[in-house]
């Protein structure tokens, strides 16, 4: 079983996530005898389809020219090591957190992440992550500063800016950064972005650092890559691999986008450089999944393009700001897709606008379908959420929409995102009222007006049971969640939901959406309604 291992720090007194990545050893090592074997390929059985071209790209190095070491020696001197102090009583505050079971400490974002990997509260495969021991260590005394937190990070600019993660000083007191000579600089914070997990640090005094260049293109899955961080505190360590996958959704926020790699990274490698083999940096290490806290060849980084948009935003003002529309979006997947009888299972669907929000204000609906961003198509929900937060505040989009089958253009004028945008959803008591029990056998619930359920609103039926074999369970459909409506159509009682359902397959839908409202949000659920006969 494997358990996600955030990375924010080699100490073991840290309490914040550092994220690691991880490799297969005995795969590189057979990667690099294929690619030194030179004519020596002949010597494997190969299939029959390997065609003469592949046989000459793995013979075409001469043996023993392939190394990594001219881009190590031109690299390194700008990666650095990153040491986070804490002031006692905030590390008093954090260790209070910790109990028998649960995940306190951890950021929701990687909680989210960790469960969605399987992992759970108390012991076992499912432990949380070793987040450093408890209050009380030797040394450190009350009203004392201590290392809590050791990272990786690198120089942009001989000026003295260092880009490392935000999980390794969010909160620090003081941070200090190492170079590969020894020599240890204060560094001030700049800037963070908790929404990509990116810092930006400087170091004041010189004006000749080494330094490094974000890389302006994307990496092609299959390309080598080297790291350089400071796992386990140790520094200087250099380690290589290829980008297994690009585009990951890791669940840590709406932006993600991370480049999956399988070079070696350990804990005190967040906030490091990955580098292609031109020596310009490809991404930055934040995150790995990993069974015992080291490496197993699954290490995700936050692409380069991602890091210069927010570098250059901390630099302006110290903070990103991002544009909103106030739209809670889901992807169309083919369900929906069927349901709504579009050609293509692509965009955005909205599945709720907030009130007094840009969206509101321009005339979006719940149920439009958003297919592109002046022009640019999208291919789903979390593309749509990217594109907008590039954009600036006070920008005017033109969203490209899809409304009962036809197209239409919807001028959108941006405004900052919200600080905390969150979503109310009903109360978990939501159902424990006299008026439950009236059961829909075609979905496998029981529902009640959510008028006469405490907590649940004014709108819509409350779900009060559900069938765990029913197609509403299969769905993600529980207790407590309320449906607005079905079929486009506003539903306040059982009864409504039942005829709304039958007049639609009467009409030989073959699926039907329902918005459904729960602590999570507005979502909309697909209910095919041919397997449904009820």
């Amino acid at each position: 079983m494997s358990r996600f291992s955030p990375v924010t720090s080699s100490s073991a007194n840290s309490r914040k996530p550092s994220l690691l990545r991880e490799s297969r050893n005995g795969l590189l090592a057979g990667v690099f005898t294929l690619a030194l074997a030179g004519g020596a390929v002949g010597a494997f059985v190969l299939p029959q389809t390997v065609t003469p071209a592949l046989a000459q790209i793995t013979t075409s190095q001469p043996a023993g020219t392939f190394s990594f070491a001219d881009i190590v020696e031109k690299v390194s001197p700008a990666v650095v090591s990153v040491k986070v102090k804490k002031n006692t009583s905030d590390e008093v505050a954090m260790n209070d957190d910790e109990g028998e079971g649960g995940m306190q400490g951890v950021p929701p974002q990687i909680e989210r992440f960790m469960r969605r990997f399987g992992f759970g509260e108390n012991g076992g495969p499912g432990a949380r992550p070793d987040m450093g021991p408890r209050r009380g260590g030797p040394g450190h005394g009350p009203g004392r500063d201590r290392v809590v937190g050791q990272g990786s990070g690198f120089f942009i600019s001989a000026d003295g800016y260092v880009v490392t993660n935000n999980h390794v000083v969010d909160g620090a007191s003081e941070v200090d950064v190492t170079l590969t000579d020894g020599k240890s600089y204060t560094a001030k914070v700049i800037g963070t972005d908790p929404r990509t997990d990116v810092a930006l640090l400087k170091v004041d005094g010189k004006d000749n650092f080494p330094w490094v260049k974000l890389a302006a293109n994307a990496p092609r899955v299959g390309d080598w890559v080297v790291a350089v961080g400071n796992p386990f505190g140790l520094g200087g360590t250099v380690t290589a691999g290829i980008v297994s996958a690009r585009g990951r959704d890791i669940g840590s926020g709406p932006y993600d986008d991370f480049i999956q790699i399988d070079a070696p990274i350990n804990r005190g490698n967040s906030g490091g450089p990955t580098f292609g083999l031109d020596g310009e940096v490809i991404g930055v290490n934040t995150a790995i999944v990993s069974p015992s806290g080291g490496n197993v060849g699954i290490a995700f980084a936050i692409p380069s393009e991602t890091v210069s948009e927010v570098v250059e935003a901390l630099k302006s003002g110290g903070t990103v700001a991002r544009g909103y529309v106030g739209v809670q979006i889901q992807p169309v997947s083919d369900e929906v897709a069927e349901a709504l009888e579009l050609k293509d299972a692509q965009g955005a669907l909205i599945a709720q606008v907030q009130p007094g929000t840009p969206g509101e204000k321009a005339g979006l609906k719940a149920g439009d379908v958003v297919t592109a961003i002046d022009g640019k198509a999208i291919k789903d929900s979390r593309e749509m959420s990217r594109e907008i937060a590039r954009k600036k505040p006070d920008t005017t989009v033109k969203l490209s929409v899809l409304r009962d089958g036809k197209s239409i253009t919807v001028p959108v004028t941006l405004e900052q995102l919200p600080t905390d945008v969150a979503s109310a959803g009903p109360s978990k008591d939501a159902g424990k009222d006299e008026e439950t029990g009236r059961a829909v056998p075609r979905l496998g619930l029981s529902l009640a007006p959510a008028k006469g359920v405490a907590g649940a609103g004014d709108q819509g039926v409350v779900v009060t049971e559900v069938d765990p074999n029913g197609p509403a369970a299969e769905r993600g459909i529980a207790s407590g969640d309320v449906i607005l409506d079905v079929a486009g159509t506003p539903v306040s009682s059982p009864a409504e939901v039942r005829d709304t359902l039958a007049k639609a397959a009467k009409d030989n839908r073959k699926a039907v959406l329902m918005r459904v409202k729960s602590d999570k949000g507005t979502r909309f659920v697909a209910i095919s309604l041919n397997d449904n006969k009820g």
